[in-house]
């Protein structure tokens, strides 16, 4: 995806970069020349990154940096330590099919938490950072998913509703469709932004699936071995759209798009199957993009 592009100089910051697509993103980053910080709850779980790329030629590096997207006072304190200019944000970080539901200390639901208000959170904190950069961009880590549920503004954390996994999941994907969109505000300074579908890939992500789950869909044996599905990709080969939106000249001032398998993707019908790809047209809605920015905006601002 970055095949000859030289990030010597540029500053990189990806959230979850310690194991999956984001160790992944990381690794090729780094090893175009940029200065990789990878931000994760836990970050000597991000050592052995660290030590193979300080290992290896170049002017790339990677160091790690503590952050919990559900907890807005560490997004806080992450972005007070940040010092300097910031190039490129990846939002890869994300949880999935909590089987209950789950409640921050703000009130919100975890994974909503996770996947969109922290990272919105984590971006309105270093846009002044961003806008120094001159020519940043914010890439975001959607799901296929998405295309499951639309965004509810009037029960966004399940208080009233019954909680569903898989709709919670569905609805804070398509938030990251919508931060996107959403930040089209940002262009004026300089920062673009574009959510991705990275694909299926048998990673961290799955753990608070059931194996029952995982069998009803055809992920497991009887045995509990991991069935690799035909349409499945490597974390390696997930991570390439996101390297491409955060480093290819080829979407040099592109914003506010959704991609998938390294192009932008078709729209498609509400309800089609996730294997058959696209965004579905509630994730493209300027109006819900505006909304939903106030609604985040007004909601970490608390």
């Amino acid at each position: 995806m970055i095949d000859g592009v030289d990030l010597g100089g540029r500053r990189v910051i990806v959230t979850g970069g310690a194991s999956g697509i984001g160790v992944e993103t990381a690794r090729a980053l780094a090893a175009a020349g940029a200065e990789v910080t990878v931000a994760v709850r836990n970050p000597a779980a991000a050592e052995p990154l660290v030590r193979e790329v300080a290992a290896a030629p170049g002017p790339g590096s990677v160091r790690a940096a503590a952050i919990d997207l559900a907890d807005l006072s560490s997004v806080a304190a992450f972005v007070r330590e940040w010092q300097g200019p910031l190039d490129v944000l990846v939002a890869n970080a994300g949880v999935m099919a909590l089987p209950e539901r789950r409640i921050t200390a703000e009130g919100w639901e975890l994974q909503l938490a996770t996947n969109h208000l922290g990272h919105f959170a984590l971006a309105l904190g270093l846009h002044g950072r961003l806008r120094a950069a001159g020519s940043a961009r914010v890439v975001v880590v959607s799901s296929g998913a998405h295309r499951g549920a639309a965004f509810d503004f009037d029960d966004p954390h399940f208080a009233r509703r019954p909680y569903d996994r898989w709709a919670a999941y569905a609805q804070s994907k398509t938030a990251d469709v919508l931060f996107a969109m959403g930040a089209r505000r940002w262009l004026a300074d300089g920062i673009t932004a574009n959510a991705l579908n990275p694909g299926w890939i048998s990673t961290n992500l799955q753990r608070h699936v059931d194996d029952a789950t995982m069998r009803a869909l055809g992920a497991m044996d009887d045995e509990g071995n991991i069935i690799e599905q035909p349409y499945y990709k490597t974390p390696l080969q997930g991570a390439a759209t996101s390297v491409l939106l955060a480093a290819s000249p080829l979407v040099d001032g592109v914003t506010g798009r959704y991609f998938e398998d390294n192009q932008e993707a078709r729209t498609v019908a509400d309800g089609d199957g996730e294997q058959a790809g696209g965004v579905a047209p509630h994730a493209l809605d300027p109006h819900a993009a505006d909304r939903l920015w106030e609604y985040a905006a007004g909601t970490v601002g608390r």
